[in-house]
Formats: structure tokens, sequence, C-alpha cells
């Protein structure tokens, strides 16, 4: 038997977990895998980057879960510093360059893996090419990051602007906050966090101003200014305001990095992310697989794909295509938009839909918002916590929970998260066999609370 040929674009979490799935389940003489990284790192934690940056995490490679060395040790091929730039669908083909010599080649397969990840929306305003304006999706963008913020490191009076206040943008405030800046951050909506409802967001924002955070809403930036030397300086917005900045991080979020698959044809969906079928088969493609931020999802509760960039889906996807290309099988039936986050001491967490998410989707809806704390009031670590939670008219099905307070607020999230996937009404999460003990809740666990207040609701509204 001939032996087959792999090929997998992009090194990360998608990509390498494919491609060590696949060689757990054929060895070399049955598949020979070659995998293409365009960046210095492979198989690490995109997540703790922000965390690295503030000093948490004491150095770069503590984030790197496995080395190319020992990917190659496994029988992969895996070749650093080399970006596809074509792919040869009709061919069986993909071409490369070598980002440090220049050369090209093309490689054969009979089985391709697409994960070419995500990239920062950077949007087109002048001085955006500036030194010292930074996006933060890779490694190599921590690292240039991390080598802006040495060469200012112990001067006075060092200031940071965050553009953006998604996940990235809260994050990468509090890691300059760590590392002695002066932040501000620049967003436009009416609060930060738009993954959350406004009325959440403004418990951020109101946090993150008490944490010595500058926080701006409605904050359109127009231009990023710079000095003689082309370096940052400022940044302008719609408003007429200037806020000096020796350091910009773009916080906007990200979008799927899919050029190399919308020239080959490849089907996209309304985000521009790739289009599988439950198994990661690109769709119509039988030997084309595709997984991790460069995908679309199905949301269980909408109904709908979305593009949801997360390490957690990216390392899954990467089980499932492994699986189908090694011979086995295993799907990945979609999700329900769990996600966590902190700023200093403030934690962050949304899984299903915002309102605004229930009311595109056409569905009818009650809210219900609870004020809580984390543990027993009468226990010394008690913390503040705010649940809210969106329940379906009439049935009371479940359809999202946000939950933004002290230390031990965010997990409690997974809960919600279960009873998503389950489908559960508020009624049944009201029922939920909950563990107490008073350093963990109250006797009423908060999102019971919530539940309990949404059943109301359910039932008030008819």
């Amino acid at each position: 038997m001939a032996t087959e040929r792999l090929v997998v674009v992009g090194g990360d979490a998608a990509g390498m977990s494919a491609a060590s799935q696949a060689r757990r389940l054929k060895g070399p003489a049955e598949l020979e895998i070659t995998a293409f990284e365009r960046g210095h790192f492979t198989s690490y934690s995109a997540c703790g980057i922000p965390y690295w940056i503030g000093g948490q995490v004491p150095g770069r490679d503590d984030l790197i879960a496995r080395t190319p060395e020992e990917h190659r040790a496994r029988d992969i091929d895996l070749r650093m510093r080399t970006e596809v730039v074509e792919l040869d669908l009709p061919g069986g083909r993909v071409r490369t360059r070598d980002l440090d010599s220049g050369s090209e080649a093309w490689t054969g397969y009979d089985k391709l893996v697409l994960a070419t990840g995500a990239r920062p929306v950077r949007p087109k305003l002048p001085g955006i090419g500036a030194h010292g304006v930074h996006g933060v999706q890779t490694l190599d963008d921590g690292q240039r990051l991390m080598d802006t913020l040495r060469r200012t490191e112990g001067s006075e009076g060092r200031r940071a602007v965050v553009v953006g206040a998604g996940y990235i943008g809260v994050e990468m405030a509090e890691a300059l906050v760590a590392r002695g800046y002066e932040v501000t951050v620049l967003h436009r909506g009416p609060q930060p966090m738009a993954t959350l409802d406004p009325d959440m967001g403004a418990l951020v924002h109101a946090a993150m101003n008490r944490m010595g955070i500058l926080t701006v809403s409605g904050a359109e930036v127009t231009k990023i200014l710079t000095d003689d030397r082309g370096a940052v300086r400022a940044v302008a917005t719609a408003a007429g305001d200037e806020y000096p900045a020796d350091v910009v991080v773009l916080g906007i979020g990200v979008e799927p990095r899919t050029a190399l698959a919308r020239a080959a044809g490849l089907p996209l969906g309304e985000s521009g992310g790739i289009l599988t079928d439950l198994s990661m088969r690109v769709r119509g493609h039988e030997n084309i697989w595709s997984g991790g931020d460069c995908v679309e999802v199905l949301d269980l509760v909408a109904g709908r794909m979305r593009h949801i960039p997360l390490g957690t889906h990216a390392n899954k996807h990467g089980q499932v295509i492994g699986s189908g290309v090694g011979g086995g099988y295993a799907t990945f039936p979609g999700v329900v938009g769990t996600a966590v986050s902190k700023v200093c001491d403030l934690e962050i967490a949304r899984t299903g839909l915002r309102e605004r998410d229930a009311l595109e989707a056409g569905l009818r809806f009650v809210t219900a918002t609870i004020s809580s704390t984390t543990t027993a009031g009468y226990y010394p670590t008690a913390a503040d916590m705010t649940v809210k939670m969106l329940a379906e008219l009439r049935t009371g099905r479940l359809l999202g929970v946000q939950i933004v307070g002290g230390a031990g607020s965010a997990k409690r999230v997974d809960i919600a998260a279960v009873a998503l996937t389950a489908g559960m009404t508020v009624d049944q999460v009201v029922s939920l066999d909950l563990g107490y003990a008073p350093p963990f809740s109250p006797v009423w666990d908060p999102v019971l609370v919530a539940a309990r207040k949404a059943v109301s609701a359910v039932r008030a509204a008819g």
C-alpha cells in the first residue's frame, strides 16, 4: 500500500493537534505528515500572552506546549518560517515560501488540513503601521510587543493606549497596568466588552475606571500620530481628542485568516470563515479538513454558523480532524459561546446569547438580573457578583447567561454552559443539585437565584 501524504497548513493548536492525533492512528509507513508554520513558534497558548506580558507567567517559553523538535521526534516533518502561499486543489499540492531565504517549492498531498488561524483587525488608519503599534494574536506578535515594552523599561510616565475593549483589549489593559503603564482604553461601543449586554458592560467599565484605567466609550479612532522617527506618539479620535501613547495595542478583535481558502474557491461563511461539516471536512471536499480560528462553527443556541475563535475549540477541532485523517471517526457538534476573562480583580463570563443575539435570531425572551455574593455573605472572602439570565418566552428555555464579579464568579458560567448544551429550561436549572458549603457559595447559588427570577419572569409574561 502506498504511503498517504498529509499536509498541514498552520502549526498551532488545531493544526498540530490534528497532526498528532493522525500520527497516533497511523505510523510513518502509512501516513507521511508535513506541516508548515509561518512563525517562529508552534503549539503554544495564545490565550496566555497577556499574562506573560503582565508578568504573571515568567517567560515566553512557558506558553509553549510542544516544540518543533518534539513534533519532529514523532515523525512529523514540521517546517518553521515557511508560509503556504497558494493551494492547487486540482493538482493536490501547495506552494510554499521560505520566509528567511525567499525560496519557493511545491509539495504534494493526498489529504490537506487548513489551520491558518485568525489575524488581528487592523483598521486602515493613517499611522497604523507606525513603530509601537501592535496587534496581539500569535506568540510572534507577543514577542514583538515585549521587545517594544522592554526598550522603554524603567522610564517614568510611560503611557499606553489600547484600541478596543473586547477580551484581548481588557486583558492587555491589565497587563500594561501591571508593567507600570498609564493605560487608556478607547472603544466605539456604549460600554466595554461588547460580548456582554451594555448593562453588564457598564459594571466592567466602572471597575476598570476604579482600577485607574481610563476607559472612553463611543471613541472612534481616526489616526495614529507619530513623531519625526516614525514612532507612535498619540492616538486621535473623531471628537478631536488626542491621547498620548508610547505604545498602542490593537484589541479590536480578529478575523479569520482565509485568503488562501478564498483564492482556492473553498466555501466561506458570512464572517469569512471556512465552512465545514460536523467532521470538520471542508464542505464539498472529501480530502480537505479545516479547524481552529479560521472556521465558522454551529451556534447550538441560535442555530446559525458563527466565527468564535477560541483555543478550546481549536484543540477539539484538531482531535476531530486527526481522527478523520487517521481513518477513525469523530464530530464537533457545535458550541454555545462560552468565554471567561478578567481585568485585574474583576472576573467576566458569558455563554449563550446576548439580548442582541436573541433578537437577531428572531427569539422572544425575558431577562432576569440578580446581585449576590461568591460565597456565603458572612464568609471573609465573599465578593460581589452579578448574574444576568435570558430565557425564551413561554417555553422557558435557557438562552444565555452573563456573569461579572469578584474572585470565584467566572467559572460558574460552566453550569449555564452545560444547561444550554442540554437544552434545559430555567425551571430545570433551578432544580440542579449543585455543591454547597459557605466557602464556595451561598445556600442558593447565584446562578440558581437568577434562574428562579427568570422562571418568575417567564410566568409573568404568559
